[in-house]
């Protein structure tokens, strides 16, 4: 990471090449952390997920963070407020904090970005994920996530889990 001379962390930048920047394999999904909390002073986490048909997130909510997607690549279906909201390429989706909300990949494969505001999501993944080397090819032969311990490290972070992920359609 480039580094400034600053007093005041509010006023310092980050600039983070990619080599800088960690992987994890979450839930079935290569998930690359752009930026976090350790280098934007807690304010911002810049998440980028690749994953296949069927990635997808528990019902959950988040008890501090604002979260924002931006689809770059595929299909995902957001549900929230009682609705399922599909999401392409240049889609945004804004979900506020306490908002109970999940996603699902619903085209062959996605790619797309979480922004957090606060960070925080970013120290949960890097807790419940498994670290990833480049190239980034095959994931590790995982076991589905027992849901009790994903529900318990996600609480240590300020996420709720409510619920299974939804199946896509």
């Amino acid at each position: 990471m480039t580094t400034f001379d600053n007093a005041n962390p509010a006023l310092v930048p980050a600039v983070l090449t990619p080599e800088e920047q960690q992987a994890v394999w979450f839930l079935g999904a290569l998930i690359r952390i752009r930026t976090g909390g350790a280098s934007t002073d807690g304010r911002l986490a810049v998440l980028e997920h690749t994953g296949p048909r069927g990635y997808g997130s528990p019902v959950h909510l988040h008890k501090a963070d604002e979260e924002t997607f931006l689809i770059l690549e595929g299909s995902v279906r957001v549900d929230v407020g009682g609705r399922a909201l599909s999401a392409g390429p240049g889609t945004v989706a804004f979900l506020p904090r306490q908002l109970p909300h999940a996603f699902v990949v619903t085209s062959h494969d996605a790619r797309f970005l979480t922004l957090h505001t606060p960070s925080g999501f970013d120290e949960f993944t890097l807790a419940a994920g498994a670290p990833a080397d480049p190239p980034f090819e095959v994931p590790p032969a995982e076991l589905p996530p027992d849901p009790a311990a994903l529900a318990e490290i996600a609480g240590s972070y300020g996420i709720e889990i409510l619920g299974p992920p939804p199946l896509p359609a």
